[in-house]
């Protein structure tokens, strides 16, 4: 019997040459766990790779069909990479989040497009594919996450320094410069907790990220499933150090902190955005106005009681900013009690109000799309200001980078961490954080931290 020639699906991870390195080492952020997913629905009888140009030069490499994923500043590289292939007479599929937020746009350059969440259209398209049908447009529904796919993780290039997972989608939250709830929609979905353990315990590697963008949840149940995922942690021996994203609710039921930090939470990434109540009315933050700014330094001090650091996540150019105001703002930063520090500059990312609103009044200073989107990566100013001018605006971003992020000031964070939090790796994980943006703030590239030698120099408290 004749062997069937077996089809090859090449997955590509595309990254912007523009901001290659104006960006942070490859090596702490995390595989591109949407490839994975799509290579986890594809049938056994495909053969596939990724290639991820976070790591590798772009080389074309023969294949069947290419699914290409697609962020906004890298938008008009993965258009790139599909022309490239589309020329050569092979069929493309762009999909991601900008694709979603840019259908029309996306169309032009690709033989088909994915929008919304793969799981449920998938597989329709692989048999469209095959049967020479390939239709130009496929939306993926907001699915429940019961029997969610795993991705395929042998195919991730092991150049990373963190596995990751996702045990949730969605938020109810409406923040002005947010694009989530409008991509994986404003239902907090769950993926059973059991199943989530069993792919945990098949993930190598020492290092985690929970890519959720509120692990905790907004309501009691969804902090009692935390709890029940990070016993389970504990109960089956996955020994992980791990971080994950939350909101300042993270602080409202001790048990949420005990369970996590027994079960190797060393970091948590929280969206303080400012510690002005005008700005957080502008940004709709509405759990932050809820919660109250004259809150926040107790929460940090309850996060740091068991033993876990704080990554505040900060907005700079906001409507309501001055230039006193981000100065300010790099200030409070500095001696609050926040651990890592994250600064970007306001970015109106399509899909959201904030994109919307600044395009309708003529405020988006880059706007030649797709060239421009490679402009919209949290660095780089890209819209009018109402206080100010935009060079004086990055001017003064700049010198607050400078000042947040000297070699003085981190190693002064990281005693106070390691006072506060008495554990080594906590300190080890906000100061290597930190360092990350050093780079970015004074043009360099610095050896990649190696967090095991950090802790190595620190006292054993933990």
């Amino acid at each position: 019997m004749e062997n069937k020639k077996r089809n090859k699906l090449l997955l590509i991870n595309p990254h912007s040459p523009y901001n290659k390195d104006a960006l942070f080492d490859t090596s702490t952020i995390s595989p591109p766990l949407g490839l994975g997913i799509i290579a986890g629905l594809t049938p056994k009888d495909w053969d596939i790779e990724i290639l991820d140009e976070n790591f590798e030069e772009f080389k074309f490499k023969e294949a069947n069909l290419v699914g290409i994923t697609t962020l906004t500043s890298a938008a008009n590289r993965a258009y790139e990479i599909s022309e490239i292939y589309r020329k050569k007479g092979i069929k493309t599929i762009l999909g991601g989040i900008h694709v979603s937020m840019r259908p029309e746009e996306a169309k032009k350059y690709a033989d088909a497009i994915v929008t919304g969440e793969a799981e449920g259209i998938w597989g329709k398209v692989l048999n469209d594919f095959q049967e020479n049908n390939l239709q130009k447009e496929y939306k993926g529904e907001l699915l429940s996450l019961e029997n969610a796919v795993w991705p395929r993780r042998d195919l991730f290039h092991p150049g990373y320094e963190y596995s990751n997972i996702q045990t949730t989608r969605g938020c109810p939250m409406n923040c002005d410069f947010c694009s989530v709830h409008t991509f994986n929609g404003n239902k907090y979905r769950q993926r059973p907790v059991e199943d989530v353990l069993d792919e945990l315990e098949t993930i190598e590697g020492e290092h985690l990220f929970f890519v959720d963008d509120n692990i905790i949840g907004y309501n009691k149940a969804s902090a009692e499933r935390a709890i029940k995922l990070f016993k389970g942690m504990i109960d089956r021996g996955i020994k992980k150090d791990w971080y994950c994203q939350a909101s300042l609710n993270v602080s409202e039921n001790d048990d949420v902190l005990k369970y996590a930090a027994e079960s190797g939470c060393k970091m948590i990434l929280i969206g303080i955005e400012s510690e002005k109540i005008e700005q957080l009315q502008e940004a709709n933050k509405i759990m932050n106005i809820k919660i109250g700014i004259d809150h926040y330094e107790e929460i940090f001090k309850k996060i740091h009681s068991h033993g876990i650091s704080v990554l505040g996540a900060l907005i700079f150019g906001l409507d309501t900013d001055s230039v006193d105001d981000i100065k300010n703002r790099a200030d409070y930063a500095i001696k609050s009690g926040i651990d890592a520090m994250q600064a970007t500059i306001l970015t109106p990312l399509p899909g959201t109000r904030l994109f919307k609103r600044l395009e309708k009044e003529n405020r988006l200073l880059f706007t030649n799309f797709p060239e421009d989107w490679k402009h919209y990566h949290f660095l780089e100013v890209i819209h009018q200001p109402k206080l100010m001018k935009p060079e004086e605006l990055y001017k003064t971003i700049k010198e607050c980078w400078k000042k947040m992020w000297n070699e003085k000031t981190l190693y002064k964070k990281l005693l106070k961490t390691l006072k506060a939090t008495k554990s080594a790796k906590a300190a080890a994980w906000a100061f290597t954080s930190n360092m990350e943006r050093h780079n970015v703030a004074f043009g360099n590239r610095k050896t990649p931290l190696d967090i095991q030698k950090i802790i190595g120099g620190l006292p054993s408290v933990d």
